[in-house]
């Protein structure tokens, strides 16, 4: 199990890739200057986004998007773990739960716009190993995350939907505290 305490999270929707143009392009190389030129502009863009990362304080990268291999090898040399694929949704509830920004660029990462947790850890679960990542003591959560498993899909549904039904009970319980109890209690109390 991977733990970080006192995570400073850099929540960034921009991939860790070589930048690439906006439109179709065709790139003629036909000499070794230009090749190996093509080769220090991809060699230095990795480093130059690890250490923005690094120089913001950030020690979790959660990323919208994903790695090139030479990039996951120098987030794993310099120690700064990464999360990739985050969907977008998750991004937001992310950032809004531990105070952080959603950053588009590596160049606009600043220690302002980190997200703060005092856990972050990777569970594995049952026989699959399925891998879940949980972010603990956020400054802004007021959300709670229920896992249901099950031996099967239909005994799942079935616990999902008495935990909606349950959530649903707290919720009337407290838009209106009066109760009228049910199994016939009423009328034997009268």
């Amino acid at each position: 199990m991977k733990t970080i305490a006192d995570a400073r999270i850099a929540i960034v929707t921009a991939p860790f890739e070589v930048p690439k143009p906006k439109t179709k392009h065709n790139i003629e190389i036909d000499s070794v200057e230009k090749y190996q030129q093509l080769y220090d502009l991809e060699q230095s863009t990795f480093p130059e986004q690890v250490r923005l990362c690094k120089e913001a304080g950030a020690n979790l990268i959660l990323c919208q998007w994903g790695f090139e291999d030479e990039a996951n090898s120098l987030l794993q040399q310099s120690d700064l773990p990464a999360v990739r694929w985050v969907g977008g949704v998750e991004l937001e509830l992310i950032a809004i739960a531990t105070n952080g920004r959603i950053v588009p660029r590596f160049s606009e990462l600043t220690p302002d716009k980190l997200g703060h947790a005092d856990i972050v850890r990777e569970k594995s679960f049952g026989t699959t190993k399925d891998r879940m990542i949980f972010i603990e003591g956020c400054a802004n959560s007021r959300a709670v995350t229920i896992l249901a498993r099950g031996g099967n899909k239909m005994i799942v549904e079935e616990a999902k939907r008495s935990i909606h039904d349950a959530l649903c009970v707290v919720r009337n319980l407290i838009r209106d505290n009066r109760i009228v109890y049910g199994g016939g209690s009423s009328e034997i109390a009268c």
